[in-house]
């Protein structure tokens, strides 16, 4: 299924201008607050009309301008979900996720109800009311609510920002089977490098109104960081689960060519994952090191090198096609005379790293 926007509006002194296609599988919304993220999924979810534009859904035209068609958000057929999950207070959970039904086609039974309340394991809270539940319990009756209207697209706005770290590991693995397990197709806003690095297929980067960079989420997140990432930058890597040692508890991650050592034993052999390597806890050396604790140290070159404002330097380094961002200080970059195509070693804490 193929989305496709376009759209210029104004919203006081702020100009919404950017455009994008995305596919099936997972398209994020990044980008810092104010960026335009939030525009730009009203236009999509058709809560806002733009002035000028489109969204088109596999060709069909719901907001088109120039034609003068706008589908209003109803006939839409979008599942939203937010920050606040909106439960009825009043209903039980369950009465909460029928609720959801009511707005889908008449052709799904007892099996469609019975697969969402297991994908998002929630059976257990079918008899609760909303105020005991938690607040990622909560968010997910909200997405079995938003499923049950058989949507053609899910919308989601921030959906964790509400939430503390442990509900957001709590819940991010039923985000990632909603993805994995359904053939819907999802809009995902976020201000969360690890996040959009978890869930995502294509990013969408957005600042000041307008659609800063796009691609694969390994291509845009192993970039250089832009300003409103910086503090969560890193590289986004895919391996294959090679091996699990349970007694140290570690998983061996075959990459391109080079191996990645992660804590903990919850991946199986063969699977396919992610690793997002914070550009902060990579270290950079021009010998290969001895006599260290970290279990990762990867040989590269350096591909690239960027400046920031604050005195420190992002820089690509280039392991056997796979690409690690390491940040470290001007003064460390000047010290080890560092320029494109010096040969370097990646020294990567195992402790950092999840897959």
């Amino acid at each position: 299924m193929t989305l496709t926007v376009e759209a210029r509006h104004r919203l006081g002194s702020f100009r919404l201008d950017g455009a994008f296609t995305s596919e099936s599988g997972v398209t994020a919304l990044f980008g810092r607050s104010g960026s335009g993220k939030t525009s730009m999924i009203r236009i999509i979810a058709g809560l806002t009309r733009p002035e000028d534009g489109k969204v088109l859904l596999d060709g069909e035209p719901l907001t088109d301008t120039a034609k003068g068609i706008f589908v209003p958000r109803h006939r839409r057929r979008f599942g939203y979900v937010f920050q606040e999950a909106r439960l009825f207070p009043h209903l039980s959970v369950r009465s909460n996720l029928t609720y959801g039904r009511w707005f889908a086609p008449k052709t799904g039974g007892a099996g469609d109800f019975d697969r969402v309340i297991d994908m998002l394991g929630i059976e257990p809270l079918l008899g609760r009311s909303p105020a005991k539940l938690s607040g990622g319990e909560r968010q997910r009756v909200a997405i079995g609510r938003a499923l049950l209207s058989s949507p053609r697209l899910l919308v989601m706005d921030e959906p964790l920002a509400a939430l503390d770290d442990a509900r957001k590991a709590e819940i991010l693995p039923y985000l990632e089977r909603l993805r994995d397990e359904t053939q819907i197709p999802i809009v995902y806003v976020s201000h969360s490098i690890a996040e959009v690095a978890r869930l995502a297929s294509q990013v969408v980067v957005m600042r000041d109104g307008r659609v800063d960079a796009i691609g694969s989420a390994v291509d845009v997140l192993s970039k250089p960081s832009t300003e409103e990432g910086r503090r969560e930058a890193g590289a986004l890597l895919e391996g294959t689960v090679e091996s699990v040692d349970t007694l140290h508890r570690l998983a061996t991650v075959a990459l391109k060519t080079a191996q990645l050592q992660l804590p903990g034993t919850a991946v199986q052999p063969g699977k396919r994952v992610r690793i997002l390597i914070p550009a902060r806890d990579v270290m950079l050396a021009t010998q290969k090191p001895e006599g260290l604790s970290a279990l990762n140290i990867l040989e590269g070159s350096i591909r690239d090198l960027a400046p920031a404002d604050d005195g420190t330097v992002e820089i690509q380094v280039d392991c056997g096609g796979d690409i690690v961002l390491s940040r470290i200080t001007a003064l460390s970059v000047e010290r080890l005379a560092l320029a494109p195509g010096k040969p370097v070693y990646a020294i990567i804490k195992t402790v950092a790293l999840q897959p």
